[in-house]
């Protein structure tokens, strides 16, 4: 958790930015990823240093070469620790013609995030704005995993909160409920194919660090968390360094975040290669046919993107595998020839596990449309049995533009460390949303369908077209009087009906 001195440090540094001329909060955070970069790359060769002094050899790997660049600059000079004592029109000149070109031809050693670092641009128009930015920098401490990753959650708020491209970035909260009722563990392989800023990602991975730490204490499991574990896709280069970042100020190594069209690419070296997706990935409406991949329209034939990536997510998936995605409310209801046969696919051939029906001011203030995070497990053989419904109505954040917090930090959230009351639960369902989902084959099955949750049979489901809409199942309840839902009033009358045969039956016995 952030103190509110980092966090006045932050605010100070993005201030900086705009009053030095750079008012466009994806360049502000751009241009703070790229010294942030630059400042790691020093600190990884100082450790490399340290651990050659330490075991008295030549230095294993170096991240600045001996000798000079092409322009004639000594390597050592590019070095965060040499240049933020430089002069600030030398510092300029150094960051700019030497440091920049330098980061550029990186990609080369193999990590994510030189790979991503190839198309970097210098953007800071002058002296005065990077010696100021690099001493409040240098100034804010570095040495915590957790607080750097918090620092940069804290800047791609900003992004957010400045309305711009906020298309990228789910709600932390709704993340870490998606992930917790995910349960990712050490062994799973973890794709998010729109990845952005990579918060599903990252949110992984501190649930890993909380709930499995020996995992690390394991060599092999050490290793395929930090190589192999993570895989992200994107077609934006600037969400690419975001979120390689992001990735890496929270501790891991070298994940898989590459540049990729998800809809628009073949898939066949990713088919099946995942055991947990976690996505809210951009609807954009209708893509066209030629510009679509052929192995997602061999699953579903549709033009609709929302469609498109269900079909990708199971065709991402291997058997066994889960997902908690994000839909828009048109894949539980819609009535076209696609949606249902996406819907009885999720029911009949896999296993849809829980829809989740999220506020509608969820991700205000950039769409106020009415979404639900799905999760099902890829089985290939059925396996749907009921399905549970949760009717999410407060996630703990005003539900208006302004998205601001209902109660104390320490009770905002999915996971609590103390039961919410009543009242406060009112504000916040994470807690019972999650506590709830975990008790799915047991006691929820008895709850009635007046209830905030409640499971529904897999027949019922069949006989409503697969539709998914809560509102479908749910029972509403009005001055103590329920108002049965549609199944139950058809069952209704069609005893009535055959009360009536029967009757009819028996009247005409007698007049005989």
């Amino acid at each position: 958790m952030l103190t509110g001195e980092i966090r006045n440090q932050a605010d100070a540094i993005w201030n900086a930015f705009w009053s030095g001329g750079i008012s466009n909060p994806m360049e502000v955070l751009e241009q703070i990823t790229y010294l942030l970069f630059i400042r790691r790359l020093d600190d990884a060769h100082t450790l490399e240093e340290s651990k050659a002094m330490v075991l008295g050899k030549p230095m294993a790997s170096r991240v600045f070469p001996e000798g000079r660049d092409p322009k004639g600059r000594p390597y050592e000079d590019l070095r965060w620790s040499r240049f933020k004592n430089f002069a600030p029109a030398d510092m300029h000149m150094v960051v700019g013609e030497h440091v920049f070109p330098f980061m550029r031809t990186m990609g080369g050693d193999g990590s994510t995030y030189s790979r991503h670092m190839e198309g970097a641009r210098y953007t800071i128009p002058n002296a005065g704005l990077l010696a100021k930015v690099v001493d409040m920098l240098d100034k804010v401490p570095m040495d915590d995993r957790d607080t750097k990753g918090d620092l940069y959650e804290y800047m791609l708020g900003k992004i957010a909160a400045a309305g711009q491209n906020g298309q990228f970035r789910t709600p932390r909260h709704i993340i870490k409920l998606m992930v917790a009722l995910t349960q990712p563990t050490p062994t799973d392989t973890i794709c998010d194919p729109a990845s952005g800023t990579c918060g599903f990602l990252v949110a992984a991975g501190e649930y890993l660090r909380k709930y499995h730490p020996a995992l690390f204490n394991d060599p092999a499991a050490r290793e395929h968390f930090h190589r192999a574990m993570f895989h992200g896709y994107d077609f934006d280069n600037t969400m690419l360094r975001i979120g390689s970042m992001n990735m890496a100020l929270h501790g891991v190594d070298n994940p898989d975040i590459r540049y990729k069209d998800s809809l628009a690419q073949d898939h066949a070296g990713d088919e099946e290669a995942y055991s947990l997706i976690l996505a809210n990935p951009p609807f954009a409406g209708s893509l066209d046919y030629e510009n679509t991949a052929k192995d997602l329209l061999s699953i579903v034939k549709t033009k609709k993107t929302e469609l498109l990536f269900l079909a990708l997510f199971l065709r991402l998936l291997r058997p066994g595998g889960r997902a908690a995605v994000v839909v828009p409310d048109g894949v539980l209801s819609g009535s076209s020839k696609a949606h249902k046969a996406l819907r009885r696919m999720l029911v009949e051939e896999q296993r849809l596990d829980g829809v989740i029906s999220l506020p509608s001011g969820v991700f205000k203030p950039y769409a106020g449309v009415s979404t639900a995070i799905l999760l099902f497990t890829k089985t290939n053989s059925g396996g749907t049995d009921h399905v549970w419904f949760y009717d999410m109505s407060a996630d703990g954040w005003s539900l208006d533009d302004k998205r601001q917090p209902l109660l104390e930090e320490s009770k905002l959230g999915p996971s609590l460390a103390v039961a919410l009351t009543e009242a406060e639960h009112a504000k916040n369902n994470l807690p019972d949303a999650l506590g709830r989902w975990e008790k799915r084959e047991g006691s929820e099955r008895e709850r009635p369908r007046t209830a905030q949750s409640f499971c529904v049979p897999k027949a019922e489901i069949e006989a409503q077209d697969y539709e998914l809409s809560l509102n479908r199942y749910k029972k509403l309840v009005n001055e103590s009087v329920t108002h049965d839902a549609p199944l139950d009033i058809l069952a209704k009358l069609r005893a009535i009906e055959a009360n009536i045969q029967t009757g009819m039956a028996e009247l005409e016995e007698m007049l005989k």
